[in-house]
């Protein structure tokens, strides 16, 4: 089924409200997370293995699997970052398969290139320089808090895709339980930036952002909600320790 289009104007879905501690008004959210990206870029690959106590990859290459990807399959990962998504479709596409990455940062595309062979192009989400339903599958990693609108972004992805492509989104959300919420703000909200700290304050304002991103994040709901309006099918949720989300949504055929 193909999204509706209308003439209309909407009012855009943002993943969070401005944050004023960063950049003073929602129009300037790009050019603050670009430059903190670009900023800290040489670092962000030991920050992650910090974060995941080293289990990034894996975890990336599990939730892949249990997407559906497979031998064969082609694959678009954006937001690619230091590319850790891409690495594990690498690992599972194999040599019949083919991965490419997009990110809107040249310095996390810099990192990336030390650890894939996949071609890695710059580009933003809302103009991806793919040709129409071409991709078996489009894949993002802990990004989609940087996005500015979550339904232009998710047509984009539905417009890349072959009928019946899938659409997987790894990303953080805020738990619901107290004690869990508390525990994880005190993890990545003051260990982790402070552990950061040691590859420079940029390094450090970074991973705080990170979290007030996660902190302020709109619910599950609303991210399932502008997957179906931008066209996707069989949208579902799944999660582990109510901190990580798995969202799988399919083109229909």
């Amino acid at each position: 089924m193909e999204p509706e289009r209308t003439a209309s104007k909407r009012t855009p879905v943002a993943p969070h409200p401005p944050l004023p501690q960063y950049y003073e008004k929602a129009e300037d959210r790009r050019s603050f997370v670009d430059r903190i990206f670009d900023d800290t870029a040489v670092h962000y690959d030991w920050i992650n293995n910090v974060m995941s106590l080293g289990s990034g990859v894996t975890y990336r290459r599990e939730a892949l699997r249990r997407a559906g990807v497979v031998t064969g399959m082609r694959v678009l990962d954006v937001c690619s970052g230091s590319c850790q998504v891409a690495r594990a479709a690498e690992d599972i596409v194999g040599r019949e398969g083919w991965v490419c990455g997009l990110d809107a940062s040249l310095g996390m595309l810099r990192e990336g290139r030390n650890f894939v062979s996949a071609p890695l192009t710059q580009a933003f989400v809302e103009r991806l320089p793919i040709a129409d339903e071409v991709v078996d599958a489009v894949t993002m990693g802990y990004a989609l808090r940087h996005v500015a609108d979550l339904e232009t972004t998710f047509r984009e992805y539905y417009r890349v895709l072959k009928p019946g492509g899938r659409l997987l989104i790894l990303e953080f959300t805020k738990p619901k339980s107290s004690v869990m919420f508390q525990a994880s703000r005190f993890y990545l909200r003051r260990v982790v930036p402070a552990l950061a700290r040691l590859r420079g304050r940029k390094a450090r304002t970074l991973m705080e952002y990170f979290w007030d991103t996660i902190e302020h994040c709109v619910p599950p709901e609303t991210i399932i909600d502008a997957l179906s309006a931008s066209g996707f099918e069989n949208v579902g949720r799944s999660g582990q320790i109510q901190l990580f989300s798995e969202y799988l949504a399919f083109k229909g055929e």
